[in-house]
């Protein structure tokens, strides 16, 4: 599906073809899910998921420090 839809704040068209669609959910890091992570973020702890995108089984959530690692290694 290569779906454009509207930018809530500009109007403008944002196209997902290769993207991945739940980046403009607020539970997913972008910085973290551009690397190809899962990227989810546990609310409540603010800790994030590390595991590679559509893993298998449940998450694995890891510490602020840690992922700030992962997402600053990969710049």
């Amino acid at each position: 599906m290569n779906a454009e839809i509207p930018a809530p704040a500009t109007g403008k068209t944002r196209s997902f073809g290769n993207s991945r669609p739940d980046l403009s959910n607020a539970t997913v890091r972008e910085d973290l899910a551009m690397t190809g992570r899962c990227a989810l973020v546990h609310l409540p702890t603010g800790r994030t998921c590390l595991l590679p995108l559509r893993h298998q089984g449940p998450c694995e959530f890891h510490g602020p420090q840690e992922a700030e690692s992962v997402a600053g290694a990969s710049s």
